[in-house]
């Protein structure tokens, strides 16, 4: 494949996206990316200057200095890392003298808790296909998590209980998931803001999002392979559960995870444009400052191709 002479893209406007995106947050609607350590994404938000080593690019530093230079530009980022391990209070520690105290973080729960059974994905080595048994417990979530993540409370934007596509052998209806997940969340310490993202789309009813809204629980409008359009999910006045709103744009429905990382990898541009789910975005963006609720947005990389470029398109 011959490459182009001259590179078209247009140039990124760092400095007005940060300006545009300082305004948004003192209106309370804060968006960022979920993840922050993609070289691909140099010469937009990051300064290869910034990570040499006797000259030459280093990716260690990069990825231990990196977030510092993120938070120049977005207000709040999603920490995917945590849905993999219970992180130590050295890490939280480390992790949180990376950045300043103006940026918030939301973190996933780790999938300890949420997995009922565990993928049969050879990372689970002899737990793949067992029965979880710390699924929903909240015992466990409160001493392993948040116990040491408490002394950087207020920097937490949102905690979010990440459910994966449930098995009819697991659920095979959504009322003995709401049931469970009821108890779990009556049995949580006030103090962080909570929010549930679910991968089965039929489980989208009145049991569900009544259960969050007794509890105070934000419903995480996701965009997902199986899941409806951001669109869909938000024209449903019940799912508007609380006090503020969580949004995770990951994936234009249909695509798979792999497909997109194939497709999009490492991440510079924009590839593959998807309108409705941008306008979904201004939609909830809107909805929230009608309302004057709070509203924490997260873009992966995976929805188009690049996620600073989908927040600069989003917000233009």
């Amino acid at each position: 494949m011959s490459l182009p002479l001259f590179d078209d893209r247009p140039p990124f406007d760092r400095e007005r996206l940060a300006s545009s995106l300082r305004a948004l947050a003192d209106r309370r609607i804060f968006i960022g990316t979920s993840s922050w350590k993609y070289p691909g994404w140099m010469g937009q938000i990051y300064s290869r200057e910034a990570y040499l080593a006797r000259g030459v690019f280093s990716e260690r530093r990069f990825e231990a200095e990196c977030l510092r230079e993120y938070s120049a530009t977005f207000p709040v980022v999603c920490g995917d890392f945590s849905f993999y391990q219970f992180p130590s209070p050295a890490y939280w520690s480390r992790l949180f003298a990376s950045a300043p105290r103006s940026l918030h973080f939301a973190f996933k729960a780790p999938e300890e808790i949420t997995a009922k059974v565990f993928p049969g994905h050879p990372r689970y080595g002899p737990r793949a296909g067992l029965v979880n048994p710390s699924f929903l417990d909240a015992g466990r979530f409160r001493e392993a998590f948040l116990q040491p993540l408490e002394p950087y409370r207020g920097q937490v934007a949102t905690l979010i209980f990440e459910f994966g596509t449930f098995s009819k052998r697991s659920y095979s209806e959504v009322r003995p998931f709401v049931e469970d997940l009821d108890r779990f969340l009556a049995s949580l310490p006030s103090g962080f803001r909570y929010s549930v993202e679910i991968r089965n789309p039929e489980f989208l009813g009145p049991e569900y999002f009544h259960c969050l809204t007794s509890r105070g629980v934000a419903h995480v409008f996701n965009s997902w392979t199986r899941m409806p359009e951001l669109g869909a999910q938000i024209r449903r006045p019940d799912a508007f559960t609380t006090d503020f709103t969580v949004c995770r744009a990951l994936l234009r429905p249909g695509r798979s995870y792999e497909d997109a990382v194939a497709a999009f990898a490492p991440y510079e541009e924009i590839r593959d444009s998807y309108a409705e789910g941008r306008q979904a975005i201004r939609d909830l963006i809107r909805w929230a400052q009608e309302n004057k609720q709070a509203a924490f947005i997260y873009v992966n990389n995976r929805f188009e191709g690049s996620a600073p470029r989908t927040i600069e398109a989003v917000i233009d």
